[in-house]
């Protein structure tokens, strides 16, 4: 079984067991994170959501990972899900899209998501730079949220109500994902602090180069932290809206993102001399949080 886009044959298209056990592996064998939220999943939705994670999780590697031409990647990963709607003549050969065929069938799930998804990867490799936070929420809008989207449609929501709650959890997981990362990503070429904000308090893309965690870069995290903190606060507001099972893993995310945000600052916001992470006791009094709420059924069913 191939694992890459760009090694596979498309003449090599498996059967429907063998895609669904390779996105099943994927999912379990190498993302922890994970494997750990769908302990809580009732059994009826975990193949359909490692279906779904199969395809997050491809079009991010061919966006990070791939060699070669990604953009060309990425398009011919579209060509896939094109198929997958039943476009083209053939049907889908990667295994992650014969498998998610069956899971977009089942739930009705528009293209929409997976497109934006795709979008985003091609942003990465266009743009590295983002001038103002509504460029950055742009972003989001394509690399996120569309997650929140896919894992509300499997669970049978479509109203758009729904999906700008869960936009807001999904963005702020995005934007603490940058905040943690900072470091990370400005070796890897990219910046995702506004350029705006750099400007409004005063640091430069020179004192980032050079490491500086400064007055005004505190000043500046401490702004970006606020902004997640007051997403995911309105993102809650999703939890009493779904059911029993689902609440559990968006309140496992929601407290799971917000401890970052207080490891941040925690460490006085310098996230240039150490990456800001929760310890294993932390994650694992999470995890048991999250068990008790399920035994409880936190919040009231809609």
């Amino acid at each position: 079984m191939v694992a890459t886009i760009h090694t596979w044959s498309a003449t090599e298209a498996p059967s429907l067991d063998e895609a669904r056990a390779y996105c099943r592996d994927l999912a379990r064998s190498h993302y922890e994170n994970f494997a750990v939220v769908s302990w809580f999943l009732p059994q009826r939705y975990r193949q359909d959501l490692f279906h779904v994670y199969g395809f997050c999780r491809t079009v991010d590697d061919l966006g990070d990972e791939a060699p070669g031409d990604r953009l060309a990647l990425l398009d011919r990963w579209e060509e896939e899900l094109r198929a997958c709607y039943g476009e083209g003549a053939r049907g889908p050969s990667h295994p992650v899209m014969v498998a998610l065929r069956e899971t977009i069938g089942k739930y009705d799930i528009p293209p929409e998501p997976f497109r934006r998804l795709i979008e985003a990867n091609r942003m990465d490799q266009r743009q590295q730079r983002y001038p103002t936070y509504a460029d950055l929420l742009r972003y989001c809008e394509h690399s996120a949220n569309p997650v929140g989207h896919l894992v509300l449609y499997v669970w049978g929501y479509r109203d758009a109500d729904r999906q700008r709650l869960s936009d807001a959890t999904c963005t702020a997981l995005q934007l603490t994902n940058f905040w943690q990362d900072v470091r990370r990503d400005w070796e890897l070429g990219r910046l995702y602090l506004p350029l705006e904000d750099m400007q409004r308090f005063g640091y430069s893309e020179d004192a980032l180069a050079a490491g500086q965690a400064d007055d005004r870069f505190r000043a500046l995290l401490a702004f970006e932290v606020a902004r997640a903190r007051e997403l995911f606060r309105e993102g809650l507001k999703l939890v009493p809206l779904v059911s029993r099972e689902l609440r559990v893993d968006l309140r496992l995310f929601t407290l799971g993102g917000m401890k970052v945000l207080d490891a941040i600052e925690r460490q006085g916001y310098d996230v240039l001399s150490r990456r800001p992470a929760l310890t294993r006791w932390q994650k694992e009094r999470l995890v048991l949080g999250a068990l008790a709420a399920f035994k409880l059924g936190w919040g009231s069913r809609p």
